[in-house]
């Protein structure tokens, strides 16, 4: 696949959703009146949530029509004008359950295939014109029982979508060829080394599976597989693979969006309607024998702190025990109402973090518990506290209290999770009810097995799956990992330190290097292409028309200021029965003294533990009794305190956010739990590559004076010395009413808004805020940054360089730059460096806006052994991109997918409050967003090329490698960086 961003609620995969209580009533504490009329009537909701009586205890419906065309694919279909959007999510209902034994992570290996070119598609043209249309949500995933691809495109491309899902359907075994298996078996084994072997504790969730599962079991291994597993893997295996499961009647598209339902129902018979049924898929049939004896396994790992996994296998998806295994999971390690957080991270602090989780699955299930220790403890400690809490549910149960607050949070949660309609949203939903259950409605019935949970049935699966004496326990300690043999490095790759080639060398103008891949290690010679399965027809040669571009306005800012000086910006979204909000201060780490850098976000931090009246288990209880979500952070330029609700219970929730705001009490105790939580976090942060980058970057461009120069955290020395009377002096330097807005998104009307506001800050005491002054960068001046990580089997990689603030008039020309050098997945450096060389599983760039100039960045994790050459290259797609200019098709791609990928943004309320906060917190005007398709549309060749000579200065670019320093040094020496500077695994000067 290709690289993601995290789920916002990484919850198990029970796809329970939020019942809709209260639909009609106007919020409490607020006027009835309102822009819409009293309350909010259930005709306001989406078209495909409606509620099926009128009553609160009312079930929600998804209302979607399924077909089965003639071939055996099914299609569910969902009508939604919210956006001119649409999302067309395709299941393969195949994963590692259907693998043949010594081919693991083969179904992954295929997804990636499924990328690669076809018979009317070639490769990259695909991603090309999706990304062009302003194609969001683009991707496809592995999971044991099933694959997955998506997009979420404009309305008017609709047609776009489906041709190029029916073409890798029906023809993709058609051109199918070693030199695409090879490129991906490449590109795969850099996503192993990222996503497991490079990433703190990866292989040792890996050594979980392998505890909990029999060698031959399907589950037994990793989705992605072993490397020689990957490498192993036959073109013959590959055809035979496509062949035997995915054919039309082993598959099922939803279409959820901006449709006419006849017309897509037309569409889809006409691109898929052709294809010839498959062979009959079984499903898969195993035996999983039961754990008799617990099992201990210990894992060294390139990581500071020790971890421990406890895991068991439970019920099957949907069977008996797998709801109350999900609602168990939230009771012990859902958040900060949990009993584990309240033991272990709260009272004992004893570990820094624990969760747990039902993975349903549709064989066996697993319920996995892991735990984070402090530093100072381990997982010896860790094992007797996290039995004494499974004892006391085994023995007594939980609080009926409790088991209501884990049903409201997991409902919330899933159900701000179907405001997007593609990723992982809405149709990703549909496909998964359909597959597990045969049933795309199977929505109320969910929610119903869910609402039944009770007490008793917390404590019955407690004691019947979770037993001591059926359990895994794998511990993940400090050492050197055993990553076992990596397979030698295909003859396509560059050697080591390799010169970057002359600018200008043999390419057409603004193009990109042709692809050209050896053969995989060991491969046996090619076999013939077998015959094609499906008739080609000449007219899918050329790609659809576009239908007419989709008119969309984008939310404006509507605002209104309380009179003690607070801003209340507002967008009405009936769409849901939720409410997202944020408190914005517009003070960051911008405003942090020298001297106590991450002071903002230590403060921020304290704000949810104690206020005057509110102590911190309050608040975590409060919240998610009312099924919320509370969260506070800060950033560079400023400080949040977010919150997502029901309407139903916005008011109560917002009294929270308010007390927390206004009436902070920074208790001595607390300031103590949460300085050691930091210096915590930043023994994790410096197991993390990636982020040990990203602050050596910082440091570098910045200087130790700056502070941008640090993340988040600070710095060790910061964090120990800072007092409790110098956060509550921040506090009250920055958190007052003229310093701050209230920016609020959902279903709720102005006027109750207003209302709501007066009550909740209308007694805010007006202050003027101190100034935020973060004075000029004063970098250490070097071109090379190394971070010594012996044996690392990546190198994270940073070139970065400081460019313009947000409120810059070259905003869009930097922007549409951006995506065709690497903002895009069809991007030059990502494929030069994935694509083409398979250096790496995705290199990408972006611009990040301050008030004062920010950085821009290329970043990555590339094989150990080309460190240097992707750097080669990487400055040679950055001096191409200076010299010449962009060519018409290209420069039209990636200003065309700025323009059409915007409505994406503003999909949730949570992404609309933010869009709408950002153009506070910078001063942009109000009708920001509306204006900015034109901008991007009036871009051209010149003023790309002009940007990319201002911001990119290959003289002025910084690159940092944290790597095994004995092996990325030689081959860095020889790029003309000077001397490098080296920093620690802070991201600090020694």
């Amino acid at each position: 696949m290709k690289p993601r961003l995290p789920h916002v609620f990484p919850l198990s995969r029970l796809r329970p959703l939020f019942l809709l209580p209260l639909l009609a009533a106007p919020l409490p504490g607020a006027h009835a009146a309102g822009q819409d009329g009293a309350g909010l009537p259930p005709t306001a909701l989406l078209p495909e949530v409606a509620a099926v009586a009128a009553s609160p205890a009312a079930l929600p419906r998804v209302a979607f029509e399924k077909t089965v065309l003639p071939n055996g694919l099914e299609l569910i279909l969902v009508e939604d004008h919210r956006l001119p959007i649409v999302a067309v999510n395709i299941w393969y209902h195949v994963g590692p359950a259907n693998e043949a034994p010594g081919l693991t992570g083969f179904a992954h290996l295929f997804e990636h295939m499924m990328f690669a070119g076809t018979r009317h598609l070639p490769r990259g043209l695909a991603d090309r014109l999706l990304e062009g249309a302003g194609a969001t949500d683009s991707n496809g995933s592995t999971d044991y029982d099933r694959t997955n691809y998506y997009d979420t495109v404009p309305s008017n491309r609709l047609e776009l979508a489906l041709w190029v899902h029916a073409d890798r359907m029906g023809y993709l075994l058609d051109v199918l060829d070693q030199a695409a298996l090879s490129n991906q078996q490449d590109v795969v084994r850099n996503e192993r080394r990222q996503s497991v072997e490079n990433r703190p504790y990866g292989i040792v969730e890996e050594a979980l599976n392998h505890a909990l599962f029999p060698q031959d079991h399907p589950y037994y291994a990793a989705v992605i597989g072993s490397h020689a597993d990957i490498q192993n893997a036959k073109l013959a295996d590959v055809r035979d693979f496509f062949a035997r499961y995915y054919g039309p009647n082993n598959a099922s598209i939803v279409i959820a969006g901006d449709i006419d339902k006849r017309k897509t129902r037309a569409l889809v018979d006409k691109y898929f309607g052709s294809f010839k049924r498959s062979a009959p898929v079984a499903a898969p049939v195993t035996v999983t024998p039961p754990i008799a004896r617990e099992r201990r396994v210990t894992v060294a790992d390139r990581v500071e702190l020790p971890r421990l996994y406890m895991g068991w296998l439970t019920p099957p998806a949907y069977r008996d025990g797998d709801a109350e295994l999900a609602v168990t999971a939230q009771i012990l390690a859902g958040g900060k109402s949990s009993r584990l957080y309240k033991t272990l991270v709260y009272e004992r602090q004893i570990a820094q973090e624990a969760a747990a989780a039902q993975n349903a699955n549709a064989l066996v299930s697993t319920f996995v518990i892991d735990a984070t220790a402090r530093p100072g403890h381990g997982v010896d400690e860790l094992e007797r506290a996290i039995d004494a809490e499974l004892a006391a549910l085994r023995d007594l149960g939980p609080s009926d209290a409790e088991v209501e607050r884990a049903r409201n949070t997991i409902e919330t949660a899933m159900l701000g999770s179907i405001e997007k309609l593609g990723g992982d949203g809405l149709a990703d939903r549909l496909n998964h009810y359909n597959q597990a259950t045969g049933d795309p409605g199977y929505l109320a019935r969910d929610i119903e097995r869910l609402r039944r949970v009770s007490a008793l049935d917390v404590r019955r699966v407690v004691r019947d799956y979770l037993r001591p004496d059926a359990r895994v326990l794998v511990a993940g300690v400090p050492g050197k990992p055993a990553l076992g043999p990596d397979l030698p490095v295909p003859a396509a790759a560059q050697p080591a330190g390799a010169a970057e080639p002359a600018s200008g060398a043999a390419e057409a103008d603004g193009a990109t290097p042709a692809i050209t891949l050896a053969p995989a290690v060991g491969a046996a010679a090619v076999p013939p292409a077998p015959a094609a399965i499906n008739r080609d027809e000449p007219w899918r040669n050329t790609p659809p028309r576009p239908g007419p571009a989709p008119v969309f306005a984008l939310p404006r800012r509507a605002s209104f200021k309380l009179p003690n000086g607070l801003t209340v910006i507002h967008h009405y979204n009936p769409a849901l029965p939720l409410v997202a909000a944020e408190l914005v201060v517009r003070s960051g780490s911008d405003a942090n003294p020298e001297d106590r850098p991450g002071l903002a976000g230590f403060t921020a931090q304290l704000l949810q533990e104690g206020t005057a009246t509110r102590s911190a288990p309050r608040i975590a209880d409060e919240i998610a009794q009312l099924g919320a979500f509370l969260g506070s952070e800060s950033g560079a330029d400023a400080s949040t305190v977010s919150l997502l609700s029901l309407r139903a219970t916005f008011a109560q929730a917002l009294d929270v956010l308010a007390d927390v705001v206004q009436h902070p009490a920074f208790p001595t105790a607390e300031v103590e739990r949460q300085r050691a939580a930091r210096l915590g976090d930043l023994a994790r942060r410096r197991d993390d590559p990636a982020l040990v980058a990203a602050v050596a970057a910082a440091g570098a461009l910045y200087g130790q004076r700056h502070p941008y120069g640090y993340g988040q955290l600070g710095t060790e020395a910061a964090i120990r010395a800072v007092t409790r009377n110098e956060l509550a002096a921040f506090w009250r330097r920055h958190y007052v009413p003229s310093n701050a807005a209230l920016v609020v998104s959902g279903a709720i009307t102005q006027d109750e808004l207003r209302a709501l506001a007066l009550a909740r800050f209308g007694a805010w005491t007006p202050a003027v805020a101190a100034p935020a002054a973060p004075g000029k960068p004063a970098g250490s001046g070097a071109r090379l940054v190394i971070v010594d990580k012996p044996g690392a089997p990546q190198t994270a990689l940073r070139v970065a360089t400081l460019a313009a603030p947000r409120a810059t008039p070259d905003y869009a020309a930097m922007e549409v730059m951006n995506a065709a050098l690497g903002g895009l997945f069809s991007s030059r450096i990502n494929l030069n460096l994935r694509e083409d060389k398979g250096y790496s599983y995705g290199m990408f760039s972006s611009f990040r806006y301050h008030r004062t100039p920010g950085p821009f960045t290329i970043a990555g994790s590339v094989r150990t052994d080309v460190t240097g050459a992707s750097v080669a290259e990487i400055f040679r797609e950055v001096r191409k991109l200076r010299e010449r200019v962009l060519p018409p098709q290209e420069l039209a791609g990636a200003r065309d997918a700025q323009v059409y990928s915007l409505p994406g943004r503003f999909e949730t309320n949570s992404g609309i409050g933010a869009s709408l906060a950002e153009t506070w917190v910078f001063d942009l005007p109000p009708d920001y967003w509306n204006t900015l398709p034109g901008r991007f549309r009036r871009v051209d060749a010149a003023q790309v090329r002009a940007a990319a000579g201002k911001y990119l200065r290959p003289d002025r670019m910084t690159v940092v490698a944290v790597g095994d320093r004995a092996r990325i040094a030689p081959q860095l020496a020889p790029l003309g960086l000077g001397r490098p500077e080296t920093r620690d695994t802070d991201g600090l000067l020694p």
